[in-house]
């Protein structure tokens, strides 16, 4: 253990309160800690539960300031916290992870330059920052997908395009803003792989998930992924070479396409993820223990799993059934009547179409077991199969 680790019972700080923020307020309660989040939303998840909700922008310095003096060590649950602020506080307490890392995960063209630049795998794409970086684009690369670099996410500010022209318009229609395009794969299936970096440069990773979307939005990740241990055992070294040459400490999620058999590194999450929720309910030690940890200076924890999960997101579309215009609460007692199943919801304020409310998780010995349980339990709370 390092010798300047943070202990119980000092204050964590928490840039962000979604509900990653709020598992990481969970966390750190159970060990001890107390927290303070930094989140402008006056109903922020993780504000809720912790001892003090700062509801301020991001840049005001002056609730920055009251952050470094009472906190002993700070990091954050989502990417796009402006880098300014991780540099501002690093003046005067640990930030983990810290500005550099997370300014490469949160630009795709930075992401996509850095996976080049180290050799690992990646599918072909181009860095789009004025209309002549499209004029030139071979016909090789379409179909793809034109993204934003920044503040996309859940499939927001992506547009599928067939030949330069599409590409064009659909850029323009992004406000002419720097994007990635990239050609369009043909997917067996998509893995992303959790794991947490000490500051020493220990890893410990969690199994690799087997992830299902819809619309752009996770819907189903399965608890180990369901691919060659040959393929999987590829996912954790390439997460792990992600993870040491971004000198990155606290929790990392890469998500991966898996294309014609080949592992292609999608994207990269300075943070925990969606598809690690699992490990909440199925793993000795969980990644927002693994967050604390590694923010603190600890030694990290086991990740070894005691279990295969499923895990199914719900979302607000769920409140809406029939062509209701108001929101009614699903029943929740279909779920609670499954034995091996845990229900989390996360105390968001409004429901709405697309937005994460909670999601739950099906342990059992055997992943197959466990994917038909949770399959049927989807259904009987009313999320309807493709």
């Amino acid at each position: 253990m390092s010798t300047d680790a943070i202990l119980p019972p000092a204050t964590l700080g928490m840039l962000g309160g979604g509900q990653l923020g709020r598992f990481f307020v969970h966390a750190a309660h159970e060990m001890g800690y107390q927290v303070w989040v930094l989140d402008p939303d006056p109903n922020s998840p993780a504000g809720q539960v912790a001892e003090r909700h700062l509801r301020a922008d991001y840049e005001d310095f002056a609730v920055l300031d009251r952050m470094a003096a009472e906190c002993a060590a700070v990091t954050t649950e989502f990417e796009n916290v402006p880098a300014a602020t991780l540099d501002y506080l690093a003046k005067f307490i640990p930030v983990r992870p810290g500005a550099a890392a997370v300014a490469v995960c949160q630009n795709r063209i930075a992401e996509k330059t850095f996976l080049a630049d180290n050799a690992l795998p990646h599918g072909p794409f181009v860095a789009v920052r004025e209309a002549g970086d499209l004029a030139d684009v071979p016909a090789t690369m379409f179909p793809a997908i034109l993204k934003v670099a920044r503040f996309g996410y859940d499939g927001k500010g992506q547009a599928t395009v067939h030949d330069a022209s599409e590409a064009m318009q659909a850029w323009q229609g992004f406000g002419a803003e720097a994007c990635v395009l990239e050609k369009r794969l043909r997917l067996d299936c998509e893995v992303s792989v959790v794991l947490a970096r000490e500051a020493s440069g220990e890893i410990k990773v969690f199994p690799v998930a087997e992830n299902r979307h819809r619309n752009g939005i996770l819907d189903v990740s399965i608890t180990p992924a369901r691919v060659d241990e040959a393929l999987a055992e590829q996912a954790r070294q390439v997460a792990a070479h992600v993870a040491t040459r971004l000198e990155y400490v606290g929790t990392l999620a890469v998500e991966f396409f898996v294309s014609d058999g080949a592992l292609v590194v999608n994207e990269m999450a300075p943070r925990p993820h969606n598809s690690g929720h699992a490990t909440i309910d199925a793993s000795i030690a969980d990644q927002y223990m693994q967050q604390v940890r590694a923010l603190c200076g600890l030694p990290l924890a086991d990740p070894r799993p005691h279990s295969a999960a499923v895990m199914v997101n719900l979302l607000g579309d769920l409140w809406y059934r029939a062509g209701d215009e108001r929101a009614h609460e699903p029943d929740w007692s279909v779920l609670y009547a499954v034995p091996n199943l845990r229900l989390h919801l996360y105390g968001k304020h409004h429901a709405r179409p697309g937005r994460k409310m909670g999601h739950f998780t099906v342990i059992d010995a055997d992943v197959e077991r466990a994917f038909a349980v949770a399959m049927a339990a989807r259904r009987a709370i009313g999320i309807d199969d493709d």
